[in-house]
């Protein structure tokens, strides 16, 4: 349905969106959502080009929401690192058909606008407030061996 990378977008967004005002270490949000540190770099810095967070340099640095979670849907943050493709012209390229799409193509298309509307209707404020036994968004891995758990 979506790409890791905007997978992995939402879940940085969402962490994020836990403490909006405190700037966290990409270190921090890979941990906590479980993202690969590599990756999660390419995706933090898609997000920061697309306007939704900023980057703080410094002792005290970190990333941070450009805007609040309410005003944050989820189709932005899919949009600002894979965008959904709409069909609008046939995919196979039959130029009889341009832009009237077939039957099929036209179907698929549909599904994508209702897709495309969700995810534009729902905000991650909304998502952070739906009642859950899921928090943290994702489970930390288990201590290792012999750890002391805090």
């Amino acid at each position: 349905m979506i790409s890791q990378t905007a997978e992995y977008a939402l879940r940085a967004i969402t962490h994020m969106a836990l403490n909006p005002n405190k700037a966290q270490t990409s270190h921090d949000i890979a941990h906590a959502t479980l993202v690969p540190p590599p990756y999660l770099s390419k995706v933090l810095q898609l997000l920061g080009r697309s306007g939704l967070i900023m980057a703080q340099r410094g002792l005290h640095g970190g990333f941070t929401l450009l805007k609040s979670p309410r005003d944050i849907s989820v189709f932005e943050v899919i949009q600002a690192v894979d965008p959904l493709q709409r069909i609008t012209t046939c995919p196979l390229g039959i130029k009889s058909h341009g832009a009237n799409l077939c039957p099929l193509h036209k179907r698929l298309d549909n599904a994508m606008e209702v897709l495309e509307r969700s995810f534009r209707e729902t905000t991650i404020a909304e998502i952070l407030s739906e009642p859950t036994n899921s928090h943290p968004l994702c489970p930390l891995p288990p201590p290792k061996a012999g750890a002391s758990v805090k």
